[in-house]
């Protein structure tokens, strides 16, 4: 069963495209290995991503969220969350 990676960002924020980024690169490396979700938490047509938000108690974005648990504030460098998911792997 695939890894889930959750990347809590918004639309405005100046460091959440790194964050996906970082994300994206993991996937790269991991493919199938890793399940990569964007939530846009202040998407007017997804009111159910703010929800979720609340479940994990995430106040600021970037946050990413993998297999259920916080694990990154901010913006990992590319290196820190692949290391990271490779830990769980």
């Amino acid at each position: 069963m695939a890894i889930k990676v959750e990347v809590f960002s918004t639309s405005t924020c100046p460091h959440c495209p790194a964050a996906i980024e970082a994300a994206q690169k993991a996937k790269d490396k991991f493919g199938e290995a890793i399940d990569v979700e964007s939530v846009k938490i202040d998407d007017p047509n997804s009111p159910e991503n703010i929800q979720r938000a609340n479940d994990y108690q995430i106040m600021a974005v970037p946050t990413i969220v993998i297999e259920g648990e916080v694990a990154f504030l901010g913006a990992p460098s590319d290196d820190d969350l692949i290391n990271y998911i490779e830990s769980l792997l």
